[in-house]
């Protein structure tokens, strides 16, 4: 076996390292082109509302109407750059989001084996890689054990191939696929065993590398509020040129002026197209997604955003995500006799548990990673004396190992000693496992699982240790095949604690307040899963459902058993999978936690995968929708909260695009049928697109979560963009601004004022009725003073921006020329003002008198 080289060796210096960087470039595959302005600008350009304003503006020009083809073509550059702002920022944040996301490597550097992103591994850097790591570069393996890697992204080949080392010296380039090659390739993923690899290639040189380029270019699939939003947006389309077309005909028969039906229709057209819906959703989930990353939890699936509102259960594991992942040996059980931590204070372990402690060091790593086997190494350095050290063994040579299997829960190492011709092994694994390796009579059996459910019951993580050995074999001869034709002796019991998070018992205190169900998944025993489940505040009044018991239960009694259970003991990785489908299959939006290679069927099948960031593994990571960058599970109901708040806002600012339009339309379209002088003309509607676009994609998502976010049951799932009542809502709200506007400007006329007159006021009196809509929208709960007290920066500006330039419209003559405005007498501004208010005074009784429309679960 090769020899494992340990972090003293060195490594790169991070000198040397920074050096190879700047020469060789980061270690990125190559990536889908960034969008520049040219091409966002292109996009926008592309947009229906964009080009009628175009096209009005070259008619006005044949009409020869310089001034106001000028004014809609300015327009059309200030629409421009506040698209190309938004969408700019979004890159930015879409950006950051990707650097947060590059895959990390651990590295040997000075020495010191340190963590570093995946683009900043240089050739020479020494990886250390283990089972679930995708490996970061193609690299010459230096050392291994047991390490086998899954090439299938560059072979197409599903099996697993096997790893040799090659200890130094060059070694020739080799392609992929193949057993017993020293080479590993970036893009494979160690599915077993670990191995120290010298980096040789990097970046576009990798074989990945040859493919990156076309990887990079799938499109990723819309999501469901995506598919939702561009129906509406048809929807709309398809009846906004239809009604439009019948204006512009009737427009010109009636009225007989061609040009001027065609101007009809398009402002027509322009009134009804909600083109803000899809920028209210590429700024809702960029900004959403960067609201999340503050918290520490890095969304990698937009989709995440959108299905965090409609989470019903949150299932974990323990191990690190409820537990600080920090193990201590709690208590030592040999025969009748115990050893507890908390007693023993720093006294000397007693000799009689000195025999557990030494073989469970044996049966673990000389360097270890592993939490459990540092803890048996924290224990030997603080409760054994200089002498009793000598039970560490640091001359022994490491000649086998077994590795743990899904079939025995089990691993052994078997040992050389220099004053001694006959190996040594010791094991450690479930006291199951080690029992029945060890041939023990029932009753002794027996008795042993009485220990182990006395020391889970107190929440420890308990292990059994064995101690062998291997008469008459003969140097260089094979190894028995398996650990059961070894001999083994029963030592004893370790009984481990990971003590819980701080922040775990209001977290799930704060999921259950919020109608999320909180499961627990793990491998212990039913007693330590009960115990720290109690500690969390899980319910665990439906007891433990054991992995033996799922195995036994058909698809349609687990689906029962999971409605009633909470906790769910000593599980395998297909379990969790079948768990969270059963869960699924009665309507549950399920969110799963996971780290190992074995969560990412699960992660991948739950609605919402929750991936750990410093200790998961990258495949787990790439399963997952959600990354906890911190590991802390006190994130995830942030996480909710910022979802549930983003899902609010979202639906509020869609109900406030939907009712701003439809007194738009309706006033564009009533005075051709009722024979009266036009209201708007397309530099009216740009003037109010202007207004509508910040407001509804700026203003309503910097809008604070309402009161009761998470203390109301989650969204239902499945539920559409805008619930029915929530549409009926809308559309009352912005007939009763129709009503009053359309009464008001047909007041006017009939009281003898002039056109221009007429039409200012009411465009006036319409832009307040639309401010109306935006201060009511802003909660569906709180009464007016208690919205106007919510803070919203974002929101005052856009009112003062508002207000600037409605007053520099009627102020300035050439303005008011292009609008076809007239001065307002004081009386008409005032009869506007109260129009205004009007509708403000509406909406809020309408508010008051609707039931609240669908956010939550049952509301």
């Amino acid at each position: 076996m090769t020899s494992w080289p340990s972090a003293d060796e060195g490594g790169l210096s991070e000198q040397r390292a920074s050096e190879l960087l700047r020469t060789h470039g980061p270690n990125e595959l190559p990536q889908a082109q960034r969008r520049s302005v040219w091409r966002i600008a292109a996009e926008v350009v592309r947009e229906p509302m964009l080009q009628l304003l175009i096209a009005a503006g070259l008619i006005y020009l044949v009409l020869g109407d310089v001034a106001e083809a000028l004014a809609l073509l300015a327009f059309v550059l200030l629409s421009l750059s506040i698209s190309l702002v938004q969408e700019t920022r979004t890159e930015r944040v879409m950006e950051a989001l990707r650097d947060l996301s590059s895959p990390r490597a651990l590295v040997i550097r000075d020495g010191r084996r340190r963590r570093v992103a995946g683009r900043e591994v240089v050739p020479g850097d020494l990886i250390v890689l283990a089972e679930g790591d995708r490996i970061p570069a193609d690299a010459v393996l230096r050392a291994a054990h047991a390490l086998q890697t899954d090439e299938s992204l560059l072979t197409g080949e599903s099996v697993p191939v096997r790893k040799q080392a090659a200890p130094g010296g060059p070694v020739a380039d080799q392609p992929p696929g193949g057993d017993d090659l020293p080479w590993v390739f970036s893009g494979a993923l160690v599915v077993r065993g670990t191995g120290l690899a010298e980096v040789r290639h990097t970046g576009a040189a990798t074989q990945i590398g040859r493919i990156g380029q076309a990887l990079s270019q799938i499109d990723a699939t819309p999501s469901a509020l995506q598919r939702q939003t561009r129906q509406w947006v048809r929807a709309f389309a398809v009846v906004g040129v239809a009604l439009s077309v019948a204006v512009a005909l009737l427009y010109a028969q009636v009225r007989g002026d061609v040009l001027g039906g065609v101007l009809a229709g398009i402002t027509l057209a322009m009134s009804m197209l909600p083109q803000e819906f899809p920028l209210i959703l590429t700024v809702f989930m960029a900004m959403g997604a960067w609201r999340i990353a503050r918290q520490r939890v890095l969304v990698r699936r937009a989709s995440a955003i959108e299905t965090l509102g409609t989470a019903t259960v949150l299932c974990t594991d323990k191990t690190g995500t409820l537990t600080q992942n920090r193990m201590t040996v709690a208590a030592l059980q040999v025969g009748d006799a115990r050893w507890s931590a908390d007693s023993a204070g720093r006294a000397p372990l007693p000799e009689a548990f000195h025999a557990v402690l030494e073989y469970a060091i044996l049966a673990s790593e000389r360097d270890p990673f592993d939490p459990m086997e540092q803890a048996f190494w924290d224990l030997a350095r603080s409760h054994l004396t200089e002498q009793d050290r000598e039970h560490l063994h640091p001359d022994w040579t490491l000649a086998h190992a077994y590795a743990l299997s899904p079939d025995l829960l089990a691993m052994s190492h078997v040992w050389q000693s220099p004053a001694q011709r006959r190996p040594v092994v010791a094991a450690k694994g479930s006291p199951e496992a080690v029992a029945d390796l060890c041939h023990l009579p029932p009753a002794q059996v027996a008795e042993i699982r009485r220990q182990t459910e006395a020391l889970a019951a107190q929440g420890l993580r308990v292990l059994g240790v064995a101690r062998g050995g291997l008469d008459g074999h003969q140097p260089g001869a094979d190894w028995p095949a398996i650990q059961h034709d070894l001999d083994f002796e029963f030592l004893g019991l370790v009984g481990l604690m990971d003590p819980l998070r701080p922040a775990v018992a209001e977290a799930v205190q704060l999921c259950r307040q919020a109608g999320i169900r909180v499961a627990m998944i793990t491998g212990d025993y039913p007693a330590t899963a009960l115990a720290i489940a109690a500690q969390a505040g899980i319910d665990t009044q439906g007891g433990a459902l054991r992995g033996e018991e799922i195995a036994a239960l058909s698809e349609a009694a687990l689906g029962e058993r999971v409605r009633q259970t909470q906790v769910f003991a000593r599980v395998t990785p297909e379990q969790k999978w079948r768990i969270v489908r059963a869960l699924q299959a009665h309507g549950e939006v399920v969110a799963m936690t996971g780290d190992g290679v074995n969560d990412a069927p699960s992660l991948k099948a739950a609605d919402i995968g929750v991936a750990m960031g410093a200790r998961g593994t990258d495949v787990a990571r790439e399963a997952a929708s959600l990354v906890l960058l911190d590991d802390d599970f006190g994130a995830i109901p942030q996480a909710v909260r910022l979802g549930r708040r983003i899902d609010d806002n979202l639906r509020k600012g869609m109900a406030f695009v939907l009712a701003v339009h439809v007194p738009i339309a309706g006033l564009s379209l009533l005075p051709l049928l009722f024979g009266l002088p036009l209201l708007f003309m397309p530099v009216h509607i740009a003037f109010l697109e202007l207004i509508i676009d910040p407001v509804c994609s700026v203003v309503f998502e910097a809008e604070p979560e309402e009161a009761d976010v998470m203390r109301r049951p989650p969204r239902r799932p499945g539920s559409p963009l805008l619930g029915r009542d929530l549409l009926l809502g809308s559309l009352v709200q912005g007939l009763l601004v129709m009503g009053l506007i359309g009464g008001f400007y047909v007041w006017l006329l009939s009281a003898g004022t002039v056109d221009a007159a007429a039409r200012t006021a009411a465009f006036v009196a319409l832009v307040g009725s639309n401010v109306a809509l935006i201060v009511s929208n802003r909660s569906l709960d709180n009464r007016l003073l208690a919205s106007l007290r919510r803070p919203n920066r974002a929101l005052w500006v856009m009112l003062g921006v508002t207000t600037a330039l409605l007053t520099l419209v009627l102020a300035w003559p050439v303005l008011r020329a292009l609008f076809q405005f007239q001065p307002l007498t004081g009386g008409q501004a005032a009869q506007a003002a109260a129009v205004a208010l009007g509708a403000l005074a509406l909406l809020e009784g309408r508010k008051a008198l609707a039931r609240r429309p669908q956010f939550g679960g049952g509301r």
